[in-house]
This record gives structure tokens, C-alpha cells and sequence, in this order.
């Protein structure tokens, strides 16, 4: 699915990144792995590198053809990183797995807000949190990888003209998941998600860990590998 693909180029070619990656090891494991991914996934556009991430992160390079992007996320969240916006996710696994090198951004998890909310109106807490942070949710990066309901609730706040930056949905599930991920991709708002039912935290860690590692190499950044 590469209709909304970014124009070719701008890809590390042979080379590879991983800020992730402290030893040596480490990182041979990741460009092994990354390797395979490119031959099986395709390496043209920067939503390919966003493809072979997911990838790797489940195991399955079927994950690859379910990733979908709209509105230029790419470029979107390479911006919002360089202003160094918020990035607000829905659980600790999430905010957890996201890199804190190579960018600026503060991490922030929705669990940690909206407690009152939660309670008075008998939704589930992590709806409440980014109920909570509507106000930063405005030009932040929203990272959503396990909640439905949140997602459905950025849904709506999309919908009454609060927008963030870049939303990468990758809820996963049998209640609202795949639903949740088709409302984000009817929204004008630039966005990343997979269809179906499959996702979750990794998926969702793996488009934002990409992302930031494409901006930390068009920054220079060192201590990206060995």
C-alpha cells in the first residue's frame, strides 16, 4: 500500500541507525535485522523505513503492507520534533519504549492525568488523561498503541479543531481497534496506523522510534551506532 508514500530518497541506503543500540552486539542484532527487512520490505521512501521497523518490532513483514500514512506524517513529525512539541502517549509500556535520545521532545503518558475524570464520568483512564491534556494535545505528537478509546477521544477532539501534529494509532484488539484506526484515517490530520485488528506497543514504539531516529540523523546526532 504505497499511494501515499513519501517521493523517493532520503533514506540511509546501506548504512544504519540505531540510537537504541549501546554496544556492539546490540547493534549487530538490529542491522542484521534491518537488513532482511530491507530486502523484504523495500527501502524507496521514508515510509518504507517505518514499514521495516514495524516489522522487525513484531517479527511479521506482514505488518508491513497493513501500515497505512496519511497527510505526510513523516515530514509532520520531523517538524513537530524540531519544535520540540510534546509527546503524549497513552500507557507506560508506550511512553517507556519511546527513544530519549536524538531529540528534545518531553514524553508524557496519559495515565498520569485525568484521575477525577476518569471516575465522574465512568470512562476508561486513559480516555480521561488525554481529556486531561486536550490543551497540549494541540501540536503535540500523539503516540497511541494499546487504547481504543483514546484514540476515539483524539478522534473527536480532531473534530472540534484541536490537532496534533502527527497521531500514530496502532491500537490493538477486538473492541474499537480497527474502527478507532479507520476514523483516524478519515481525519485531516497527518497520521500513522496499521488496518485490522493487529497493532499494539511495538507497533506503535517502532513508527515513533523511526521517526525520531530519521531526525537525529538529518540533525547529525552522534552515538547513533558503532
Amino acid at each position: 500500500m504505497r499511494e501515499e508514500s513519501s517521493r523517493p530518497g532520503d533514506t540511509t541506503g546501506s548504512t544504519y541507525t540505531d540510537l537504541a543500540a549501546v554496544t556492539p552486539e546490540a547493534y549487530a542484532i538490529a542491522r542484521t535485522s534491518r537488513n532482511l527487512a530491507r530486502e523484504r520490505v523495500g527501502n524507496v521512501t521514508l515510509e518504507d523505513r517505518i514499514r521495516q521497523r514495524c516489522s522487525v518490532a513484531v517479527g511479521d513483514f506482514a505488518m508491513a503492507d497493513l501500515m497505512r500514512f496519511s497527510g505526510d506524517p513523516v515530514t509532520a513529525g520531523l517538524a513537530a520534533l524540531d519544535r520540540r512539541v510534546p509527546i503524549i502517549t497513552d500507557i507506560r509500556m508506550v511512553q517507556a519504549g519511546i527513544l530519549k535520545r536524538g531529540h528534545e521532545s518531553e514524553i508524557l503518558c496519559a495515565l498520569d492525568y485525568g484521575e477525577d475524570i476518569a471516575r465522574e464520568r465512568g470512562i476508561t483512564r486513559t480516555s480521561a488523561g488525554f481529556v486531561a491534556l486536550q490543551e497540549r494535545v494541540e501540536g503535540a505528537i500523539v503516540v497511541i498503541g494499546n487504547a481504543p478509546s483514546a484514540l476515539l477521544v483524539v478522534c473527536d477532539m480532531v473534530r472540534a479543531n484541536i490537532r496534533p501534529a502527527l497521531a500514530i494509532g496502532t491500537p490493538v484488539g477486538f473492541v474499537n481497534a480497527a474502527e478507532s484506526k479507520e476514523a483516524l484515517r478519515t481525519l485531516d490530520v497527518p497520521s500513522v496506523s496499521n488496518a485490522g485488528t493487529r497493532g499494539g506497543t511495538p507497533v506503535a514504539v517502532a513508527a515513533m522510534n523511526e521517526i525520531i531516529t530519521i531526525f537525529a540523523e538529518r540533525a547529525g546526532y552522534e552515538g547513533s551506532g558503532y
